[in-house]
């Protein structure tokens, strides 16, 4: 979920292969995957938001702070999580959840929280994730005055592009994503017409400008695009840590 930083646009070359294809070509910005060499995004303060932020007329309403009922395990069970005080709370060891419909270019809204006290370092901190179906992270993680590789602090497009800006809240309060996502296009042989793309707002601030993709996002390696349908569920992690949510509202844009 690149440096700090006035980006200079990041050239990607796409590499068209035998099957059909196309697959990122070289590091984004020219660093190592998971890098600690890698310059961190500057910290700043995130500007005062006043949250919850109401859902506008006509959005889908994912999580109201009463239920689960939007939501499953990856195998179609119910979802594992429990609710605490409106929220949605991550239980350790019982999975992620997605949604039961699925979606494709959106815009999303999720608040979250690290838990308090602060417990752990670097990525076993506060760690979760949300995802464009299924398969395009935004990081989850408690970077409040924690040291951990760039393209996997909060806000991140995970493993592949930090945040402009560290803008994060400390642990305990709440913060903000806004995320534009643009699927990936791809013709009737799976090659790629465009890329997927991210617009993130974390705390209110613009910390990723529709940002292409390399492909999906993962840990320790770089996957290449693989054909997939046009909508798919929004996915949240369990990571392991007790990472609450709210009030997350999704609105369906079009092509």
């Amino acid at each position: 979920m690149p440096n700090p930083r006035l980006l200079l646009p990041v050239a990607i070359t796409l590499l068209l292969v035998g099957s059909g294809r196309l697959v990122a070509q070289g590091p984004a910005g020219g660093w190592p995957q998971h890098s600690m060499e890698r310059p961190k995004p500057p910290v700043e303060r995130a500007p005062a938001q006043r949250l919850p932020v109401p859902a506008p007329a006509g959005a889908i309403v994912l999580f109201d702070g009463h239920d689960l009922s939007w939501w499953e395990k990856w195998d179609g069970t119910p979802a594992g999580w429990r609710i605490a005080d409106g929220a949605m709370v991550v239980v350790k060891g019982s999975g992620g959840i997605q949604t039961r419909v699925g979606f494709g270019d959106v815009r999303l809204h999720v608040e979250w929280a690290s838990p308090k006290p602060a417990v752990g370092a670097g990525q076993d901190r506060g760690n979760s994730g949300v995802f464009l179906m299924g398969r395009y992270e935004v990081q989850v993680l408690d970077s409040y005055g924690n040291d951990t590789y760039a393209d996997g602090q909060a806000a991140a497009l995970y493993g592949q592009f930090p945040p402009r800006v560290n803008v994060s809240r400390a642990p305990g309060e709440w913060q903000s994503y806004d995320i534009e996502f643009r699927r990936p296009r791809f013709d009737s042989t799976g090659v790629v017409l465009a890329p997927a793309r991210v617009t993130v707002r974390h705390n209110g601030v613009l910390v990723h400008d529709a940002v292409a993709l390399l492909g999906p996002t993962s840990n320790g390696r770089r996957d290449p695009y693989v054909m997939h349908a046009d909508q798919l569920p929004i996915s949240l992690q369990d990571h392991g840590h007790p990472v609450r949510f709210r009030n997350i509202w999704v609105q369906p844009l079009a092509p």
